[in-house]
C-alpha cells in the first residue's frame, strides 16, 4: 500500500511539476475569475482558461510587457496605452493595462458586447456550451478553441470555479489524503 501511495505521489508531483506556470496562474487568478463571475455573469471557468490558453499561464510577452491576460486588441474605440506584436496579422495592436486585473475586467466588458448576448442566455455553469458560444460568436480564429478551453477546464477541474470554489494545492493534498 506504501509503495503504491509513493508511486502515485510521484506520478502527481511529476504532472505538477510539468505544468508550474498553469498551477500557479490559477492559484493567482483564481479569486479574480471567481469575483468577475459574481459581477459579470461569465462563467469562472471560462475567464481561467481562456486566460490561461491566451497569456500562456501569463508568461507571454502580452502578459508580461502589456498586463494583457487575453490577448485584447486595440480596436477602434481603445484610447489607452498600445502594445505591437505579430498575431494573425503583423504588427498588430493590443490593449496595455496598469494592473492585470484590469485585463479580467476589461476582458468581462468585452464579452458584454452585443456580439456575445447569446452567450449570457447559457448557463454559468455550462462551459462547454460557452466555449462552443464563443467560437460561434467570433471570439477566437482557431478552430479548435472550443474544444482547447474544454480541455484546460476538465484537466484541471475548473469547472469548481463555476461553483464559486477554490483549487489550490492544499486542497489537493486533502484530496489525496482522503483516498489514503
Amino acid at each position: 500500500m506504501i509503495k503504491w501511495f509513493s508511486v502515485i505521489l510521484t506520478f502527481l508531483s511529476l504532472s505538477l511539476s510539468a505544468q508550474p506556470n498553469v498551477q500557479l496562474y490559477i492559484e493567482t487568478w483564481r479569486n479574480e475569475c471567481i469575483l468577475q463571475m459574481e459581477k459579470h455573469g461569465i462563467p469562472a471557468s471560462i475567464t481561467m482558461a481562456q486566460g490561461i490558453l491566451e497569456s500562456a499561464s501569463g508568461t507571454s510577452d502580452l502578459a508580461t510587457e502589456a498586463n494583457n491576460h487575453f490577448g485584447i486588441k486595440c480596436h477602434k474605440d481603445w484610447t489607452g496605452k498600445k502594445f505591437y506584436k505579430d498575431d494573425d496579422k503583423k504588427n498588430e495592436c493590443f490593449r496595455v493595462y496598469d494592473h492585470a486585473q484590469q485585463s479580467f475586467e476589461d476582458h468581462s466588458f468585452f464579452l458584454k458586447r452585443t456580439r456575445y448576448d447569446t452567450l449570457f442566455q447559457l448557463s454559468p455553469t455550462d462551459y462547454k456550451s460557452w466555449a462552443y458560444g464563443l467560437k460561434k460568436c467570433g471570439y477566437a480564429t482557431n478552430p479548435k478553441y472550443p474544444q482547447l478551453l474544454i480541455d484546460l477546464i476538465e484537466k484541471h477541474q475548473l469547472y469548481l470555479l463555476d461553483q464559486g470554489q477554490s483549487i489550490s494545492m492544499e486542497d489537493l493534498k486533502k484530496k489525496l489524503q482522503e483516498i489514503y
